[in-house]
């Protein structure tokens, strides 16, 4: 049995442990620069709000109905996943999905007391941390996904949906929408339309020939595992990633080359740090530059550049040249840009990796300067040690509705007041 834990509304309900006063009431978290949504509770998305709309579209609906707004305060966000996380590390061996969510394996559990046993994670969950916890357990990764829906849906399971009779999952399948099946995909989903295919239980149908020419592996792996057969592997250690990018929204347009290379330097030594953090290397990298489709009377440019390396490198130096080497090619006179990124790809495993006989970088050298960078920012905070291309401030980001760092700043933490 596999089990999906999956906070609710998790940023909105991360503001809310610290602030009583806003339960009920809707919320809105904001993307960097206070862009646009990117999370929302349940009652900011039953006034209408969608996601990823433009915070300015918006101002005049969250002032009518005393939306709270907060810009994306990760820093609290990322430490309140780690307590979650823990937590459900206690119960049963825990695989981090992402911030809000993560796979559990229940293999070995008994199956009389397992909904008991979820019900004991959701409420020690919520009691450590505040978190409103969803659990869904299944036979399979992809069935458990739809039960831990299925306890937001029906506030009468009590945060735990164990589902695991067939004649319980045919029932659940037979009204479950196909698009909201965990790895069907838009582009799938209307080719399943085509087919008459509109639920769960349709796709479990299909003929495997048809899934195997149309969809491939992935389509009859995904059919296998609604059908109640395991799939999909449980990973304790997070997989390495393929592609790594850090991308930012400007806090104001800008068509300043210096200012435009300064935020590139910066992103790719982001992606650099991160790239050593899982002891790669990269082969390929790329930048982006994007002007503000929301500004019709500005010319529009969407580009990117890739440059594929000679010697795959990690390190900081080497990237952020490499980097501004593409954003000379990108960057254009009566153009101003709102959003850039720097993609790094075709990571492979530091050891191992072949070196070039014609290299003339003295790699043990960039290896050791990097790997002081990387102590001394750890000690002393992000951006301590930089290039010269980085400038000596990180770029202040408008943030004009930041709560505070509750968990993990001293100055920040909740002060009470005896009466």
């Amino acid at each position: 049995m596999y089990g999906l834990a999956d906070c609710n509304n998790f940023y909105a309900s991360c503001e809310r442990v610290f602030d009583p006063s806003l339960a009920e009431r809707p919320i809105v978290v904001l993307s960097n620069n206070d862009g646009c949504v990117i999370a929302r509770s349940n009652e900011a998305k039953e006034l209408g709000i969608a996601m990823g709309v433009p915070y300015f579209r918006i101002r005049e609906l969250v002032r009518r109905n005393d939306v709270a707004v907060f810009s994306s305060n990760f820093v609290l966000y990322g430490d309140m996943s780690r307590r979650v996380m823990n937590l459900l590390r206690r119960f049963a061996p825990a695989e981090v999905y992402s911030i809000d969510e993560a796979f559990l394996d229940f293999t070995g559990f008994d199956e009389e007391t397992l909904r008991q046993q979820g019900l004991e994670i959701v409420r020690t969950v919520r009691r450590h941390t505040g978190i409103p916890l969803s659990l869904g357990i299944a036979p399979t990764k992809t069935l458990a996904k739809i039960a831990s829906k299925l306890c937001k849906r029906y506030p009468k399971l009590g945060g735990c949906c164990f589902m695991h009779r067939p004649e319980q999952i045919e029932k659940v399948l037979r009204k479950f929408p196909i698009g909201d099946v965990w790895g069907i995909g838009h582009r799938w989903a209307a080719l399943l339309e085509t087919r008459n295919i509109r639920t769960a239980w349709d796709f479990t149908q299909l003929p495997q020939e048809w899934i195997r020419k149309r969809m491939g592996v992935v389509g009859l792996r995904m059919q296998r595992e609604l059908k109640g057969e395991p799939c999909i592997g449980f990973e304790q250690m997070p997989a390495d990633k393929k592609q790594i990018a850090t991308t930012r929204t400007f806090a104001r347009d800008t068509g300043d080359y210096e200012e435009l290379h300064r935020c590139i330097a910066q992103y790719a030594a982001a992606c650099a740090e991160k790239l050593r953090a899982q002891h790669g290397l990269c082969a390929e990298i790329a930048v982006f530059l994007l002007t503000n489709r929301h500004r019709e009377e500005v010319p529009q440019s969407y580009e990117s550049r890739l440059l594929k390396l000679s010697v795959p490198t990690d390190s900081t130096l080497e990237l952020t040249a490499y980097a501004a080497q593409l954003l000379r090619q990108l960057c254009r006179k009566g153009f101003v840009y709102k959003r850039a990124g720097v993609i790094l790809s075709d990571i492979r495993p530091k050891c191992g990796v072949q070196r070039d006989l014609f290299d003339a970088a003295d790699r043990a050298r960039h290896d050791r300067l990097m790997a002081a960078m990387d102590r001394l920012n750890a000690v002393y905070g992000r951006h301590k040690v930089a290039t010269a291309a980085e400038g000596f401030e990180p770029f202040k980001m408008n943030r004009n509705h930041l709560s505070r760092k509750f968990t993990t700043d001293w100055a920040q933490i909740i002060r009470v007041k005896s009466t």
